[in-house]
């Protein structure tokens, strides 16, 4: 488990359903001040402070300046050092400064465990006195994004559900359409914070992140390979200039069936385009 301390305000904070956090990885403190700018003109919300990725780091020298300077709120990662949340808890006393929030997250670089092993998991978190709970798993297919997006549409708390790798790539960008806290977009492709984390220039110009609600319909085009397909880029364009409430995604699809079967509801079953072999597999699965 880590925690970490999300400085918020009401005024500052942009109204999308799902904020999109910049994660920061300069060395030094003059560098995360100018990556803050760089996130901010993108089109950020929140950035992530990784005092990890510092050098010659100085707590109370360096957190005043960053906070202080950041010209959004600020998520504050420490990831070198693993803190259990109670400890973290008790070493406040049970309280925190006034506007600051406490994330305490549990990220598994393995699989994406059942739904009833998720959901106790939030149990968990939420009992250590958490202000937000973060789950990030890891997506062997893409239908383990599913059990992330029932425990955050249904979850009581202010949840941040993140399915980690390529076949999880969706988890990070439906995320305003069932509800997360927030997702990560980095600054440039080469910055990813986590594997098959998108830029945020691609989650907001792309994707149309802003756009995307809980009854935004999902389309998309399936394959393995398909995350070299241009048809997000032309369908997103023209879905915005229509007005019309829909995205279009990559879907890297292993098993087709279990696709289908897993994303059945009308919101993912409304259209979806066939990448090489799966077009004939697809249509022997439609005719059986």
């Amino acid at each position: 488990m880590t925690s970490g301390s999300l400085q918020t305000s009401t005024n500052e904070v942009r109204g999308s359903p799902t904020l999109l956090c910049t994660p920061l990885r300069g060395t030094t403190v003059d560098q995360m001040l100018m990556q803050m700018r760089e996130a901010k003109n993108i089109g950020a919300d929140v950035v992530e402070i990784r005092l990890d990725c510092l050098t010659n780091f100085n707590p109370h020298r360096d957190l005043e300046i960053l906070i202080n300077q950041s010209p959004l709120p600020t998520l504050v990662t420490y990831q070198f050092r693993k803190v259990i949340a109670h400890d973290f808890n008790d070493s406040i006393y049970g309280k925190k400064p006034d506007g600051f929030k406490v994330i305490v997250s549990s990220h598994n670089f393995h699989n994406t465990p059942s739904n009833e092993d998720i959901a106790n998991l939030v149990a968990r978190i939420q009992a250590t006195g958490a202000d937000i709970v973060k789950i990030a798993t890891t997506a062997l297919d893409v239908t383990d994004c599913a059990r992330i997006f029932q425990i955050m549409v249904h979850s009581q708390v202010p949840i941040i559900g993140i399915v980690m790798g390529e076949r999880g790539l969706i988890s990070r960008l439906l995320s305003p359409k069932f509800g997360g806290y927030l997702t990560y977009g980095a600054l440039e492709a080469g910055a990813i914070s986590a594997p098959g984390q998108p830029t945020a220039k691609d989650l907001l110009d792309l994707y149309n992140f802003r756009l995307i609600r809980p009854n935004t319909k999902v389309y998309g085009i399936i394959g393995k390979p398909v995350g070299h397909s241009k048809s997000p880029l032309l369908f997103n364009a023209a879905f915005k200039a229509v007005g019309l409430n829909a995205v279009y995604l990559h879907f890297l699809v292993d098993d087709v069936e279990k696709f289908f079967n897993t994303y059945s509801c009308i919101d993912f079953a409304s259209g979806c385009r066939y990448f090489l072999f799966f077009k004939i597999l697809s249509l022997a699965l439609f005719m059986s």
